[in-house]
């Protein structure tokens, strides 16, 4: 018989010193995606399965957990991403014409973890703009994940872009089935070279030339020169290497010290995204810190199909870890006592503001264990603080 004590597998509790620091980054995330206009938005938990899954693809499904509904008798499902909840959110509980910025911070809960030292309940943050079909959207939103990752702390950024529409105008009008388009996704992505000329053998030449050709456009600037020369002019294809110039004229703007990349065969939730698609990289994490791109579709499913593009964190328990450690806000100790002015003090010194921690009877042993720099002690018949 397991210790009633155990915890399922790759699922942990946060204990004060690393709950501090999340806490601490969740609040600098809030507010730095408060400065650009985000309004906090903070869903359920559960939903009904087929609000939680809609237009979202089986990556997602296989992740979510499910279970009957004692009031309704309906499947509903643990969240496991957020973003089809804003989507419903904007779609009908606001319901606006225009420009919607929506921001959330909460756990997400998967049925396998992602990786081998991975959570299954992740702390996810993410944005989102809803009703602007242009760049600028796009742009805003890649701006606002780096700003937010330096904000965190994360380090050497380096933002990889791509574009669903490439492969997609590669296979238009190809009649490939379902399986075989999700398995060639699946070889493009890991640059097998056999596995994508098998899975194209099929299709017409300039199609089946150009899906090979996205196996060695992957690198720095000169991939989009390539992609021009190397794959056919399609107008949704040009559009695309167009859309990815201009964001990286504009966000070398901003942030010169971000290193841009592009990798036109990887195409990571190539059947959520519409467009522009990025990931972000960080010193001291194997995988993106972030990811994120526009999803046009998104709201469809709930009766709004509304231009969106966002972006989502890594789990902020994992972001914690990768960023140096902030110095602890000051306190101040202050002994246990009944004497009205002492209590007086410490409510005052609290409503100024101040982390005042009282030493209760019996554990004076224990006053260094705080992080104190001052105390408070009487001088002259009243209540001074003075540095330890």
């Amino acid at each position: 018989m397991s210790s009633a004590w155990l915890l399922p597998e790759h699922i942990a509790d946060v204990l004060p010193a690393q709950a501090r620091r999340i806490e601490d980054l969740r609040r600098d995330l809030l507010d730095g995606a408060r400065s650009y206009g985000f309004e906090l938005v903070m869903p359920p938990l559960l939903e009904h399965i087929e609000s939680l899954l809609s237009g979202t693809g089986r990556e997602l499904d296989l992740k979510t957990f499910k279970l009957i509904d004692q009031l309704s008798g309906r499947t509903i499902g643990v969240r496991a991403d957020t973003t089809p909840q804003v989507a419903r959110i904007d779609a009908h509980l606001l319901n606006r014409q225009g420009v919607a910025r929506l921001c959330y911070c909460g756990p997400v809960l998967h049925t396998r973890p992602a990786g081998v030292n991975v959570t299954r309940e992740p702390l996810q943050f993410g944005a989102e703009i809803y009703g602007h079909r242009g760049l600028e959207a796009d742009l805003e939103v890649q701006e606002l994940a780096l700003d937010l990752l330096q904000r965190a702390g994360a380090s050497q950024l380096t933002l990889d872009m791509g574009d669903a529409r490439i492969v997609r105008a590669l296979l238009a009008g190809s009649g490939l089935p379902e399986a075989a388009v999700a398995a060639l996704y699946a070889a493009l992505a890991a640059k097998d070279q056999p596995g994508v000329a098998e899975l194209t053998s099929t299709l017409p030449e300039p199609s089946r030339n150009g899906l090979l050709a996205l196996l060695r456009l992957y690198g720095g600037d000169e991939v989009l020169a390539a992609a021009r020369t190397q794959l056919p002019a399609l107008p949704m294809l040009t559009a695309a290497l167009d859309d990815l110039q201009w964001l990286t004229q504009h966000l070398r703007q901003a942030h010169p010290g971000v290193r841009i990349g592009f990798d036109l065969a990887d195409l990571g939730g190539y059947d959520y995204y519409s467009g522009a698609r990025f990931a972000v990289y960080a010193a001291g994490s194997s995988d993106a810190v972030a990811r994120g791109g526009r999803y046009d579709e998104v709201g469809a499913v709930f009766g709004r199909t509304r231009p969106a593009v966002g972006f989502s964190l890594i789990d902020l328990k994992e972001l914690v870890l990768i960023a140096p450690p902030r110095a602890m806000r000051p306190a101040i100790r202050a002994p246990w006592g009944e004497d009205a002015s002492l209590r007086a003090a410490i409510r005052q010194l609290r409503e100024q503001g101040e982390s005042v921690v009282c030493i209760l009877p019996g554990h004076e042993h224990e006053g260094q264990e705080f992080d104190c720099d001052r105390e408070l002690v009487a001088q002259a018949g009243q209540w001074q603080v003075r540095a330890l």
